[in-house]
């Protein structure tokens, strides 16, 4: 074994033998920063524990007037008349861990970020949060009300500004343009920040959003009282400018430089990061060579020196965002079942109608939507079940990571060459979509959902066999 194959043994050895479990990790890639103007999202979606995933297209809904949507700490907001349909990788039982893809390409995921924040229950006292505030709903709401990224950005700022946030974390919100950083705190304080076109953003999970102008509209939306609630709790110098965020309402850290921040920095730009503790990283950088899907998900596949990705890891994603076509085809959910080293990447277009039942729970969607059922107690451990995907593949993850070495390089070589005719089919793929759409919009969505439902299924056989 030579070459390359040293170095796949080397990584994978890393993630077989252990080393530190991190949570989530997100890769957030400009426009103009990719190899074809697409708008790039990769998120490691890392949570402990035994879980289970459901993933499952929900359809546009109309709703009545006077009808609300139940927020899981007690509160409610007006439903609008019609919700947009989604593409939705549920974390089963969790507040803080699903993500999402609209029909107009907007995606959503997030990262938890430390903060100095008060206990929820004086926040309440103080005002902050109102009826418990708002937590596992925020993301929903934002895929099913918004057609941009901005416009994402503004319902979700709109709503904490109403009930406050119950939580800690920054969302990534992006569409076929542009992408946010929206960091929130708990209570009603919080503030975003645009991705340049031409750089790329590594989010650990600590605040990275650092100097904020206020008065740059194009690149910034914040709470009305986003310093001044920091000056009057002391966590920032009245006199002091410019205002950075991270450093007003992070919780203090003893080393400022994030080690996985600075492995997605070096990686991005060519060039090792020195080890600097005093030091905060910028917010974005420029690459070294533009990037494609595939140099994300290596990214999102990395354990050498610090692990982005780990046996923890419920879905491995990239998000490819593109304007040059109708969101139903240029806006792709490529996406893992489980730990990206070991599983592989399936692509699932914005249009498909709908995705095949081997892929979710047997419930009907409007079960599945509510709070009960998400939050329902579910024994830790699941039995095996060969028509599920995501028991399948965390079966296969299993055994690969019980298993020696060089097996678990030969299901990597395995995975890989699946992958690669899966980016070689996009292009005749999409020209046959595209041909479809412009006479028949039905159409256009049945033959996306056959063209990913079949992958689905010929990697889940695959699975059950490789198990």
């Amino acid at each position: 074994m030579k070459g390359p194959h040293i170095k796949a043994l080397a990584l994978l050895m890393f993630c077989l033998v252990g080393g530190r479990a991190w949570p989530c990790y997100t890769v957030v890639v400009g426009r103009n920063a990719s190899v074809d103007g697409a708008v790039l999202v990769g998120h490691n979606e890392q949570n402990a524990g035994e879980r289970c995933v459901n993933f499952r297209k929900i359809p546009r809904m109309q709703y009545k007037a006077g009808d609300v949507v139940d927020l899981a700490a007690g509160g409610r907001l007006p439903q609008v008349p019609q919700t947009y349909a989604f593409l939705w990788s549920q974390n089963v039982g969790l507040s803080f861990s699903d993500a999402y893809m609209n029909e107009w390409g907007v995606a959503v995921v997030s990262n938890g970020c430390p903060d100095r924040g008060e206990d929820l229950a004086q926040l309440e006292a103080a005002g902050q949060i109102r009826d418990g505030g708002i937590g596992y709903m925020l993301r929903r709401i934002v895929v099913q009300r918004a057609r941009t990224a901005r416009q994402g950005v503004e319902i979700a700022g709109s709503i904490i500004d109403e009930v406050g946030y119950s939580s800690s974390r920054t969302l990534v919100i992006a569409d076929a343009r542009e992408a946010w950083l929206l960091s929130m705190t708990r209570g009603r304080q919080w503030v975003a920040q645009r991705v340049p076109d031409d750089k790329v953003v590594l989010l650990p999970n600590v605040y990275i959003v650092n100097e904020v102008d206020l008065g740059d509209g194009e690149n910034f939306l914040a709470s009305d009282r986003l310093v001044d609630y920091a000056i009057e709790k002391g966590w920032w110098p009245a006199n002091r400018t410019p205002f950075v965020f991270s450093e007003a309402y992070g919780r203090p850290r003893e080393v400022l430089m994030d080690p996985r921040q600075r492995k997605g920095h070096s990686r991005v730009t060519g060039r090792d990061v020195p080890r600097l503790p005093d030091r905060r990283l910028s917010f974005a950088v420029a690459p070294a060579k533009k990037l494609a899907v595939r140099d994300v998900i290596r990214i999102l596949r990395n354990h050498e020196d610090v692990a982005l990705c780990s046996a923890d890891t419920q879905e491995g994603a990239v998000f490819q965002l593109r304007g040059n076509m109708p969101a139903a085809i240029g806006c792709v959910y490529w996406r893992t079942w489980g730990e990206p080293c070991t599983s592989v990447l399936t692509p699932w277009y914005a249009g498909a109608s709908k995705v095949p039942p081997q892929c979710h729970e047997a419930v009907d969607v409007r079960t599945q939507l509510t709070l009960a059922y998400h939050f329902a107690q579910r024994r830790p451990e699941h039995a095996p079940d060969e028509m599920w995907a995501w028991s399948a593949f965390k079966g296969l993850q299993d055994r690969v990571n019980a298993g020696d070495i060089t097996a678990a390089v030969k299901n990597r070589l395995f995975w890989d060459s699946f992958e690669a005719g899966f980016f070689a089919q996009q292009i005749l793929v999409e020209k046959t979509a595209m041909d479809v759409y412009e006479n028949d919009l039905a159409a256009a969505a049945m033959y996306l959902m056959e063209y990913c439902s079949d992958i689905a299924r010929t990697v889940l056989a695959e699975a059950v066999r490789r198990r």
